[in-house]
């Protein structure tokens, strides 16, 4: 399998499954002297982890996070990074009656066409268990940006078509702790409040939901980017499009741009800078200094309770009802995972900006 591997300079690659003994990544490229402990490894992978919510799954693995080579004395060696989180709690037999049924909304019929076989185990590569590794490698590079004033952060904008209210998100630093200390991962209390009633419905009625994660990058600096097929706006895009779950992404203004006046979009500079910021701070594939802004649109969870029609290997149509442990929504658990894969980008561009110019 290729494609398990993202970044020019900062090169990180996943393995493992969802139900094999154990999950990881390693980082390449990360430089020497870069402080670095397992609990700030922990601490983004515990996020990630399902929360007693009516949003997760109550499939309860511990995700510690073990530094195998790359750390010596709490700071990075400059060699390769390698990080390893164990499979503690698969119940692989809860698949058994799937083995040879395609599930709706799944990899399984389109792994099976290109590998020849699949892994029926909770969905194995195409699991979203995949993207604890992602979280892991992240938090490296999230440390990595903290160094050139570099800060992301992601929070649930909106499931099930409930939306926040935007008057309700501070602007100065009040927002990361509001948004960290609810189980949403929600800035709107109130917005909360209606989302969980929405999932409550909908883990009874056996149903899922889909969502939008907002995530903003505040500090970065201006001139990140590698024209023109390296666009920094194209390789975040890619970077959110790669995780499962996500079908859609806008930066800045996005899919309203279209039917917006030149006039109306433009973001007219002044001495103290751009007087908005529709663009999203970027500007031809090369960010400008102001906060990035950007969404990702997430689908409904696939494994849902309710009777689906499908097909098993041998093409007979059936009737599936999946049974097991599954989230309702993917988010808020997906919010960590779009803050590493952000900040796994910026840490690349970062690096390869220093090596641009003297």
């Amino acid at each position: 399998m290729a494609g398990n591997t993202t970044g020019s300079i900062f090169k990180v690659t996943t393995w493992g499954e969802s139900h094999g003994e154990a999950l990881g990544a390693v980082i390449d490229g990360c430089p020497a002297g870069l402080e670095i402990h397992q609990a700030d490894i922990q601490q983004a992978l515990d996020r990630r982890r399902p929360a007693k919510n009516v949003a997760s799954t109550t499939r309860g693995e511990d995700d510690r996070v073990e530094i195998l080579s790359g750390v010596f004395e709490g700071k990075t060696t400059g060699t390769p990074i390698s990080l390893l989180i164990r499979n503690s709690n698969t119940r692989s037999s809860d698949y058994d009656e799937l083995k040879d049924i395609f599930r709706p909304g799944h990899g399984d019929f389109t792994y099976l066409q290109k590998y020849g076989n699949r892994d029926w185990r909770g969905g194995g590569r195409a699991s979203g268990r995949e993207t604890a590794a992602r979280v892991a490698a992240g938090a490296i590079a999230e440390k990595l940006i903290g160094m050139a004033g570099m800060e992301v952060l992601a929070y649930t904008q909106a499931i099930g078509g409930i939306e926040i209210n935007r008057d309700k998100i501070p602007k100065d630093e009040d927002l990361r702790r509001k948004v960290r200390n609810n189980i949403l991962f929600c800035p709107d209390h109130k917005a909360a409040q209606a989302m969980e009633k929405k999932l409550a419905a909908l883990r009874f009625e056996g149903d899922s939901s889909g969502g939008v994660v907002e995530i903003i990058v505040r500090g970065c600096p201006a001139g990140l980017g590698e024209p023109v097929f390296d666009k920094i706006d194209a390789v975040l895009a890619c970077a959110l499009m790669s995780i499962g779950s996500v079908k859609a992404v806008e930066i800045g203004d996005g899919f309203a741009t279209a039917g917006m006046k030149g006039s109306e979009f433009n973001d007219q500079m002044g001495k103290k800078g751009f007087k908005s910021n529709h663009a999203g701070g970027i500007l031809a594939g090369i960010t400008n200094g102001e906060e990035i802004v950007l969404r990702a649109y997430c689908k409904p969870v696939p494994s849902i309770g309710r009777e689906q029609h499908t097909i098993n290997i041998q093409g007979k149509e059936q009737i599936i009802k999946i049974q097991g442990r599954h989230d309702v929504c993917v988010l808020p658990r997906i919010v960590p995972v779009c803050e590493a894969m952000v900040s796994i980008v910026l840490a690349d561009h970062w690096l390869r900006q220093k090596a641009a110019r003297t």
